[in-house]
């Protein structure tokens, strides 16, 4: 059985860092994203250093027929398929009042059909390849603990623990582990545009933004997306074998239960 990881929005970010662990970690890695242009620089990151470790695969992972088909990719390219990332997502700012109906649609259709397409395809390919396998899905602090104008987003990591919790009781008789993780501030493209919409909402700048999702995180610093994939490389990894259902919190102690 071979180290075949599958990472959704892998095209930058911490899906890009943690496309970029599992290859340092041994995985050969179908980078995911909406487009295959969005994948190259991920591709080529690990290819300088691991050749022929990546494939870019492009998907709309609101879509279950672009799922499967990536998943599909992947196998037919490395022979396998042993662990899928379900992380691609997107995180609107949402006032409770400016809630519109597209905006909830969207969101649901890619944080969590994305989901719930991503852990069917992979349950079917680990299946046909007669083996067990891990699904790994994207939660976020905001789905632990409720945060200010983030209804839709946290909403949707709300479900995302949720699915994790009931799938990884019915996928376990078939060798199938599932779990989360739940990063709290990462310094990634969409958390800055988080940081500017809120920051716009209340007449101020970027910096003062962040800074408001910034305060109380005990170790007094944001997360690096490696910080976040570190985490992942464990669940995608053997040492995590006797763990399922589990959301692993990675946000520097701003959450503690």
């Amino acid at each position: 059985m071979k180290n075949v990881a599958l990472v959704t929005g892998a095209g930058q970010g911490i899906g890009a860092a943690i496309a970029r662990r599992l290859a340092d970690d041994g995985f050969k890695v179908a980078v995911v994203d909406l487009t295959e242009a969005k994948t190259a620089q991920t591709v080529a990151e690990i290819h300088a250093i691991h050749p022929d470790a990546a494939l870019g695969v492009a998907a709309d992972v609101s879509k279950r027929d672009d799922v499967f088909e990536a998943v599909s990719k992947a196998v037919v390219h490395f022979g396998d398929l042993t662990v899928i990332v379900n992380n691609a997502g997107i995180a609107p700012t949402t006032p409770i009042m400016t809630v519109d109906e597209e905006t909830m649609h969207r969101t649901f259709d890619i944080n969590v059909n994305g989901t719930v397409w991503g852990t069917q395809a992979a349950v079917a390919a680990f299946k046909e390849a007669g083996h067990g396998g891990k699904i790994i899905n994207a939660a976020s602090q905001a789905g632990v603990q409720g945060n200010s104008e983030l209804t839709v987003y946290g909403a949707t990591k709300f479900a995302i623990r949720g699915i994790t919790q009931t799938t990884a009781k019915e996928l376990a008789p078939l060798g199938i582990t599932v779990n989360a993780f739940a990063p709290g501030i990462v310094k990634t493209p969409m958390m800055f545009d988080i940081a500017h919409e809120v920051g716009q909402n209340a007449g101020k700048d970027d910096e003062w933004g962040m800074n408001q999702f910034a305060e109380g995180i005990a170790l007094g610093r944001l997360s690096e997306p490696e910080d976040v994939a570190a985490a992942v490389s464990f669940l995608a990894g053997t040492d995590s074998n006797y763990i399922t259902g589990q959301t692993i919190i990675v946000d520097g102690g701003m959450v503690f239960h």
